[in-house]
């Protein structure tokens, strides 16, 4: 698949319009300019790369609208040192949005027909994450622990305990809390036991699946 100048167009015309909805980090909207979503759509659903919607994906998932990758990213802050774990890689999106930020980058799936997929995708691509896990990311992954970041990209019904242990202290995770409606929340871990805790307004995600799903 290509990359062509009207596809470059269409991407131009989606960094304006995130603009326009409040996304202000240019390192966010520099590397959202340069990866091409159509890479990681279903192919019947191509020609809708650029609109700002979530789309239908292998497993029942989605792929996230690209305002909400944009404001989760912006959120998180990464900076090129940062360690960065994703929970949930899904189309792997955003974990090429993650990856032009910093190049550690671990990511955990927990659908494996999305997980073989999207590994494929990752090496047709050359792109290359530390680790792509199959796994259950309620766990977070404790083997490389602990991270800077810490991105969940499903909705959970509560803060896995899990991943806030798995942060740096002055480490950030953002993760959409609730069940049918979630709120957009990050955690700033400032000791070993003691978060800051912001909100950011409502969003809906698809749910994130645990073992006992």
């Amino acid at each position: 698949m290509e990359d062509t100048t009207k596809h470059q167009g269409l991407r131009r015309q989606l960094i304006e319009i995130l603009q326009e909805k409040g996304i202000s980090s240019a390192q966010v909207l520099q590397v959202m300019s340069s990866i091409p979503r159509h890479f990681f759509m279903d192919p019947g659903l191509v020609n809708f790369a650029y609109e700002d919607q979530a789309y239908p994906i292998a497993a029942d998932q989605t792929i996230s609208q690209p305002f909400t990758v944009a404001f989760q990213t912006q959120l998180l802050e990464v900076a090129p040192h940062h360690k960065v774990l994703e929970i949930g890689t899904g189309s792997g999106y955003q974990t090429a949005v993650l990856l032009g930020l910093s190049s550690q980058v671990y990511t955990v799936e927990r659908q494996q027909e999305l997980f073989k997929k999207t590994q494929r995708l990752f090496t047709k691509l050359n792109l290359r994450p530390k680790k792509v896990v199959f796994g259950d990311g309620y766990k977070g992954l404790p083997t490389t622990a602990p991270y800077d970041r810490i991105l969940v990209t499903a909705g959970a019904p509560e803060v896995p305990k899990e991943l806030l242990e798995q942060l740096t202290i002055g480490g950030k995770l953002v993760i959409p809390v609730g069940r049918k409606e979630q709120i957009m929340m990050r955690f700033s871990k400032t000791s070993e036991k003691n978060f800051d805790k912001e909100s950011f307004g409502k969003f809906r995600f698809v749910p994130l699946l645990n073992n006992k799903n």
